[in-house]
């Protein structure tokens, strides 16, 4: 019987008490047998301590002198935020898997992680359902007023010029609505769609043929969606090449009256270009929830831009979002126990080295 030293490093989203019992019941079913677990926790304390870059990776929560004190013996760590970086890895030589329940480890040095041959797997689609709800739940605001009508409630008028014909909303039911991305939070809003009645096209030159089926017709050119789309929904990923992907002269070829929304990533949208494009009538309105930079500081534009509508980068913010991500972060600390290959392994190379996917007991262990 192996022996396995686990640390479970939570935060206020993510929870610790989620993963020590996401880990509880799968090791239960399978591996507690097979294996003597003993499992460590950390808590870090986001939000209410704000994520940034430590080290050289982003989006983390913690440091790395309270992260190399808790892997003190460990063999594999599940977390949601915790930095693990170049100094981390270097002195955590027992450590041989890490779990982040997120769409993408950004918190790992996997560059680092390979060299230590330390296993990294992730959690895509955790908050897909989550993002796709939130999306067309923006549509809808935008769309109809509501959140419009909501404010100028809030100032104790009753604004019954949204019933001028020039001013009231539009339905989804028949709308053209035009995805840029379609992975698979785009298909669930495309499913959310359909069942609207609304038509729907998608641009993703990086999708499957196959991925386009009857809730969306495949569109080859970006400018072609745009032009045809009373609402564009952004979906794709942030690369070095799509900065600004959406900018003054692609706001222009949507035609006047209609709605963007981005759930995806701020860096997708030329924010300015959208203001002016807002303050002038071309655009009906926008939901945005990403922002260039967050939180949005104080001066922002976007605070006084007319008919947008704003979140705090909660799309992909569930209860069933955090449940979900320990769970798939159990999964993962199973399998590795086990020996299995991982589901979403960041660093594959890894598994063909010496010992390839051996849990604690296996020949990889240093």
């Amino acid at each position: 019987m192996s022996r396995a030293r686990i640390l479970a490093a939570g935060d206020e989203f993510v929870r610790t008490d989620l993963l020590t019992r996401a880990l509880d019941a799968e090791l239960e079913r399978t591996a507690r047998s097979r294996h003597r677990v003993s499992v460590r926790t950390l808590d870090l304390g986001w939000p209410t301590r704000p994520w940034g870059k430590v080290g050289e990776v982003v989006e983390a929560a913690g440091n790395e002198d309270t992260m190399i004190a808790a892997l003190d013996g460990v063999d594999a760590a599940v977390t949601h935020l915790a930095p693990f970086t170049r100094r981390v890895f270097e002195r955590a030589p027992d450590l041989r898997l890490v779990v982040v329940s997120r769409g993408g480890p950004v918190n790992v040095n996997l560059t680092a992680a390979t060299r230590a041959g330390v296993v990294v797997c992730y959690a895509p689609g955790r908050n897909a359902n989550a993002a796709a709800e939130f999306t067309v739940g923006l549509m809808l605001s935008t769309c109809r007023n509501i959140a419009a009508g909501h404010a100028e409630l809030g100032s104790r008028t009753w604004p019954g010029h949204y019933f001028r014909y020039e001013s009231a909303g539009f339905e989804l039911r028949d709308a053209t609505v035009g995805l840029v991305g379609y992975g698979a939070i785009g298909q669930l809003v495309a499913k959310l769609l359909a069942a609207f009645g609304a038509r729907v096209l998608a641009y993703d030159p990086m999708a499957p043929a196959e991925a386009f089926g009857a809730e969306a017709e495949r569109v080859e050119d970006l400018n072609d969606l745009l032009a045809a789309s009373r609402v564009v929904s952004l979906h794709a990923r942030l690369t070095e090449d799509n900065q600004h992907l959406i900018g003054a002269r692609e706001l222009a070829r949507m035609p006047a009256g209609s709605v963007l929304v981005n759930t995806a990533r701020g860096g997708l949208v030329d924010y300015d270009a959208l203001c002016d494009a807002l303050d002038r009538g071309h655009l009906a309105a926008a939901g945005i929830d990403v922002f260039p930079a967050e939180p949005l500081p104080a001066d922002s534009r976007l605070f006084s831009t007319p008919r947008l509508v704003m979140a705090p980068h909660i799309a992909g913010c569930s209860r069933e979002v955090a449940e979900r991500a320990a769970a798939i972060c159990a999964g993962e600390v199973r399998r590795w126990l086990d020996g299995e290959p991982p589901a979403h392994c960041a660093n594959p190379e890894v598994l063909s080295g010496p010992g390839g996917s051996a849990g604690p007991a296996g020949p990889n262990r240093r």
